[in-house]
Formats: C-alpha cells, sequence, structure tokens
C-alpha cells in the first residue's frame, strides 16, 4: 500500500515535470516564430521544416532557363542545406528546455558558424 502511494506520487511529480516542459518549450516556440530551414542560390529559393518537409519553393525565369536536370539538382541541394539550418533552428529553439544532448538525440543538430551551411555564401575571412 505505502508503495502504491510512493508510486502515484512519484507518476504525479513526471507529469508535473512534462508539463512544465511542455508549457516551457512552446513559450519558446511562440516566441521564434516558425522554425524553417531556408536556402537560396541561383534564383531557386527553398524552405524546409526540420526533417525536411518542403514548404516552400520559388523559382524565378533565370533559373529555369538552367534546365531541368540543373533545377532539380539545386532544388535538392538546397533543400538539403535548409534541412540542416532547420534543425540547427529546433536545436536553440529547445535546447534551454531539454538541453543539448537530448536535442541532438533527436536528430537536430547546431551548426557552428565555420559550417559551410550556415551561410548561404562562404563568410569572408578577413
Amino acid at each position: 500500500m505505502v508503495a502504491e502511494f510512493d508510486m502515484d506520487r512519484a507518476v504525479a511529480r513526471v507529469m508535473e515535470e512534462a508539463s512544465r516542459t511542455g508549457e516551457a518549450a512552446a513559450a519558446r516556440f511562440e516566441r521564434a516564430g516558425p522554425v524553417v530551414g531556408k536556402a537560396a542560390a541561383g534564383g531557386v529559393s527553398v524552405e524546409v521544416a526540420p526533417g525536411g518537409l518542403l514548404t516552400g519553393l520559388t523559382l524565378t525565369r533565370a533559373a529555369l532557363r538552367s534546365g531541368s536536370e540543373a533545377v532539380a539538382s539545386q532544388i535538392l541541394e538546397l533543400s538539403r542545406r535548409a534541412e540542416r539550418r532547420a534543425g540547427d533552428r529546433m536545436h536553440q529553439v529547445l535546447a534551454p528546455v531539454l538541453g543539448a544532448e537530448a536535442v541532438a538525440s533527436l536528430g537536430y543538430a547546431a551548426l557552428a558558424e565555420d559550417d559551410p551551411d550556415f551561410y548561404d555564401e562562404e563568410p569572408v575571412v578577413l
């Protein structure tokens, strides 16, 4: 009977902590706005959600002149870059709430400033 009461209290504490964590995460998402990754080059712009779901695609006329294979290749490359950026953004939003290791275990990694996917163009080193 005592063990059952202790188990009930432990479950209640876990539920309370999960609720607080959920509220903290929701507040961070509200402040951060949409968690997406974007990339653009050569008249092609993409936007993806964390996990890689394409949520936006813009092509200029100039991009279309390069041919369908080149455009498709560029979309794939930019989508990969944008997916990594979305993961970085998710990491930025959730790491303060869940901890960096927990967020990384979900598959979201922070990008370093020297990572080639951090910028649309290579950073200028002075």
